[in-house]
């Protein structure tokens, strides 16, 4: 079950923190912090809900990376 919430907890951090899961998963931060330090399961559907709010976000990611060298005159992925 650990490893479960210290995946859930990484997945956190890569939406920018609590309030931002919160706000991606329409869940109380409370729920949040009492995921991640196992006070509450952590169900599959939770993580397939975390799944699919990580694709929106690395969708949305891309679709901002793609604007930014468009304006800038550079390729997509060019640094």
């Amino acid at each position: 079950m650990q490893d479960r919430s210290d995946h859930f907890a990484y997945c956190v951090q890569l939406f920018g923190g609590t309030t931002a899961c919160s706000r991606r998963l329409g869940i109380d931060e409370r729920a949040i912090r009492r995921f991640i330090h196992g006070e509450r399961p952590i169900g599959d559907t939770l993580l397939q809900d975390t799944a699919t709010a990580l694709r929106e976000l690395a969708a949305e990611a891309g679709a901002a990376a793609e604007a930014i060298a468009a304006s800038v005159g550079g390729a997509p992925g060019a640094a």
